[in-house]
């Protein structure tokens, strides 16, 4: 069958789940990116970024969540944690009361997890594997 344990469901979920929430905080608060951006390179930049992590994070966490593209969503998010955990909370300082570096840090290493291992046996990549056979069926209507 498959080397993925089925209990690794739930934190594919919880970090769906985590990621989807925190690109809606991005897209719904801007001053908490301009906060965490400013004195950085990207500090004009602050509407792209904030709709670019802000959807990135909405639509990859979703889809990590049901277990659709898994790896290629994981793969879009390591880079954007990646800068939370180097550039935005080094500034801040991991031990600041406002700080969720180890959040931050617990994300990026689920999300490397779910790269390397994929969405596992209970995801929607997986019934879409499955049922190949009956995709085909319907193709030839007009």
């Amino acid at each position: 069958m498959t080397h993925h344990p089925r209990w690794l469901v739930f934190p594919r979920i919880a970090l769906g789940t985590l990621l989807c929430v925190k690109g809606i905080a991005f897209l719904s608060n801007a001053t908490l990116l301009e906060n965490l951006l400013s004195g950085s390179y990207w500090a004009g930049n602050t509407h792209a970024l904030q709709i670019i992590i802000g959807g990135a994070h909405m639509l990859g966490g979703f889809l990590i969540a049901i277990g659709l593209m898994t790896r290629f969503m994981c793969l879009i998010q390591v880079p954007i944690l990646l800068g939370a955990v180097v550039f935005i909370n080094a500034q801040i300082g991991g031990f600041a009361p406002q700080s969720e570096l180890g959040l931050a840090i617990l994300a990026l290493l689920l999300t490397i997890l779910f790269l390397v291992e994929g969405s596992g046996p209970v995801s929607l990549d997986a019934y879409f594997s499955r049922n190949k056979q009956r995709g085909s069926q319907g193709r030839n209507l007009p």
